[in-house]
């Protein structure tokens, strides 16, 4: 079975930005070796930097360490709370002592009475503020981290990074464009290996299967075949061509290939040994072949593709053909 396509290198991909903005530096050329995570491009970010800037000192003034003192503040009020309704609980009993003789009125032990209760209330409100004063400085200052990293990983898109390993292909920018999350900024792929992308026509794809051997000719490598072998078949159909692409890798290899060289293959769908084959193009209608000495004879054909054609009969390996 035929199909056409392209080399493309290993896990090639296209480059793009999560941000938009001007490029201001491009820190890689053509033919370059990246790897994963190295920088390729800057863009500009000052308005980036100065929220970092910001994001840093926020986190700077919330941190707890630094709001020390108000805590101290707080758990002092704590502890006077604390003394203070020790205090008026002692007076409180003393005074109910000295009610239980007769001595004192009946106002003055109200008075001890709301002063233990209030005291009381106070020490139990302290410890609250305290509480809720601590929740909200280790929020503030969760808070601010959790800022710092938003804002840190917002800067970091403004600084274009290789996703994997490989080699630059292509640069398809300039320093001082302005460039969106829709462009493509750049081309990089494997350096080294090398895969076909073959289109195979709708009506022949359920003939493909992974695993599958292909023979392929390039015009950049005239006069020479290269074995393959068939390894992924994307599940969806292009609209436009209605077609399928289909992934095959290299067994026997050029010694020089670049992306996007053009290739033809066939793909081997099934195989026979121990057959008589001839060149299609001496076959005229697919069904008869002209001998040397002039006559026409019928022939029956069996597997085929573009260039060669199996004879189940008709024709013995002694016969000499004729091209029409």
């Amino acid at each position: 079975m035929y199909g056409s396509g392209i080399v493309k290198s290993k896990d090639q991909y296209q480059v793009y930005s999560t941000a938009n903005g001007i490029i201001t530096d491009i820190l890689v050329k053509e033919g370059d070796t990246l790897k994963k995570g190295d920088a390729l491009m800057y863009l500009q970010n000052e308005a980036a930097l100065l929220h970092v800037k910001n994001a840093e000192l926020a986190k700077h003034q919330a941190d707890l360490k630094k709001n020390q003192s108000k805590l101290r503040e707080a758990l002092m009020a704590v502890d006077l709370a604390f003394t203070k309704r020790i205090n008026d609980s002692i007076l409180l009993e003393r005074q109910r002592n000295l009610w239980s003789q007769h001595i004192g009125t009946k106002v003055e032990l109200e008075q001890r009475s709301l002063a233990a209760e209030i005291s009381k209330t106070n020490y139990i409100q302290a410890q609250l503020d305290y509480r809720e004063l601590h929740r909200q400085l280790k929020f503030a200052f969760n808070q601010s981290v959790n800022n710092l990293k938003i804002t840190s990983t917002q800067a970091e898109d403004y600084i274009i990074r290789a996703k994997r390993s490989g080699k630059v292909y292509k640069i398809l920018k300039e320093p001082g464009e302005y460039v969106t999350t829709a462009s493509p900024l750049a081309i990089v792929g494997d350096r080294q290996d090398f895969i076909t992308e073959l289109k195979i026509d709708e009506y022949d794809i359920t003939r493909i299967q992974p695993g599958q051997a292909v023979f392929v000719t390039m015009d950049s490598h005239k006069g020479e075949v290269f074995e393959g072998r068939i390894t992924d078949i994307e599940p969806l159909m292009n609209e436009d061509s209605r077609s399928f692409t289909v992934k095959a890798v290299f067994i026997t290899s050029p010694r020089v290939l670049y992306p996007n060289l053009t290739v033809e293959a066939n793909i081997v769908i099934r195989t026979s040994d121990n057959v008589l084959t001839i060149p299609r193009h001496f076959v005229a209608k697919d069904s008869t072949v002209i001998l040397s000495t002039g006559e026409r004879r019928k022939v029956k054909l069996g597997i085929m593709d573009y260039t060669w054609a199996e004879v189940l009969s008709g024709l013995t390996a002694e016969d000499i053909l004729m091209k029409p």
